[in-house]
């Protein structure tokens, strides 16, 4: 089993999302991929492939068990690359890693090294995949389309291996918050899924964070500086009044684990008009609602310091999936049992982030996540381990195997 051919083939397609569009996909490149998975998945022989204007792609593996009542699983993954770098142009390369830093790219000094990436030393002596400085690598969540496909392929040239059947699904737009938006749940039909979407090799979760972003909108009045006395209410210092009140401690750069944040991504202003953007995020259903209501009793104290000045727009995100999913335990059991068959030592941990699983499980579609083998997602010190993705098409099918054996 090898999907490394697949991945290093999905990553020549450039796929970035992009927020600014307002269409689904978000860029046309994410389609061109698509189209070309059909193709793919028709050779494979696979069944029921629909790929629909959206961007979604669906197709189904036949059960070849005689076995009554085996439950329809799906596995998942997203066509898209993040927007926070480059990927256009993608030139990876193999290398096999005896240890010490491996120069990313010498005209530009660009150099992976384990002094900032200390992760990388777990891999010595293995082959990795690496960008050459410029652009991201685009595992995520291409090592995860390349498993998944690599998986079903090996599936399908190995009828001795029972199995229910299987839907595959992939999504677009991931990176950009809308990677369920069009997903159509009742089509895919599915018991429950998994998103192959995680990092390094055994990672497997099912708790998310809880998540909303905010806007804060600061109203002043202007008047000529050297007339300002009493007068004048810059905009721009409310703001960065309202921004001192925040905890420090719950900025993202001080917390870890379990803990929440509030994250200041956007600062804009000048006297008349200012605004702050922000994403809250906690594991805890509670805290997730006392961080919301901190911010407005901080917008309520900024209007009555100054009247009419502040407001606030707020709207949640997504929810932590643990509530759905912990109550169907064996989903997490399954994974857990393949990845110890395949010999990998499960990552039981909290996603510091999102994923499309989170919005599918609220969605009907109990959906944890489980690695795809990547590291330093996003950026141009991105890197692949070849075993790890290995591995990750392996977990995929002792899955299926399992669920039809027990």
């Amino acid at each position: 089993m090898n999907p490394t051919d697949r991945f290093l083939k999905y990553v020549l397609f450039d796929t970035q999302s992009s927020e600014e569009t307002g269409t689904t996909p978000s860029t046309p490149g994410q389609m061109i991929l698509a189209r070309e998975l059909v193709k793919e998945l028709q050779a494979i022989g696979l069944e029921e492939i629909s790929l629909d204007d959206k961007g979604y792609l669906m197709a189904t593996l036949p059960a070849n068990t005689k076995k009554e009542n085996v439950p329809t699983i799906g596995f998942i993954a997203h066509l898209d690359t993040s927007p926070d770098a480059s990927g256009t142009n993608i030139h990876p390369r193999i290398v096999k890693y005896e240890g010490g830093d491996i120069v990313l790219n010498e005209e530009d000094n660009i150099v992976l090294s384990p002094r900032q990436f200390p992760e990388i030393k777990d891999y010595i002596g293995q082959e990795i995949i690496v960008t050459d400085g410029r652009t991201l690598l685009g595992a995520d969540d291409k090592a995860g389309v390349a498993a998944i496909i690599e998986a079903m392929a090996y599936l399908k040239a190995h009828p001795e291996i029972e199995h229910g059947k299987i839907r595959i699904g992939f999504t677009p737009d991931e990176e950009i918050g809308a990677g369920a938006d069009y997903f159509d749940v009742e089509k895919f039909g599915c018991n429950w899924a998994y998103t192959i979407d995680g990092g390094q090799i055994g990672e497997l979760e099912f708790e998310n964070f809880n998540a909303a972003a905010a806007k804060i909108f600061f109203k002043g009045l202007n008047v000529h500086p050297g007339y300002a006395k009493d007068k004048m209410l810059n905009a721009s210092y409310l703001a960065m009044e309202f921004a001192s009140w925040l905890p420090v401690a719950q900025r993202p750069e001080h917390t870890s684990g379990y803990e929440g944040f509030f994250h200041l991504t956007n600062i804009n202003g000048t006297v008349e008009e200012a605004s702050l953007s922000y994403i809250i995020r906690d594991h805890e259903r509670s805290l997730f609602e006392e961080k919301k209501s901190l911010l407005q009793a901080l917008v309520n104290r900024m209007n009555e310091m100054h009247p009419g000045s502040t407001t606030l727009e707020l709207r949640d995100q997504y929810y932590n999936m643990r509530e759905i999913v912990e109550p169907k335990k064996y989903i997490i059991d399954y994974a857990f049992k393949a990845m110890t068959a395949v010999g990998v030592t499960p990552l039981v941990k909290p996603i510091r982030g999102g994923t499309d699983g989170a919005r599918l499980s609220f969605m009907g579609l109990p959906c944890p996540n489980i690695f795809a083998g990547g590291h330093n997602f996003h950026g141009r010190f991105e890197f692949l381990p070849i075993p790890s993705l290995v591995k990750c098409a392996q977990t995929i099918v002792k899955i299926a195997e399992l669920v039809t054996e027990e």
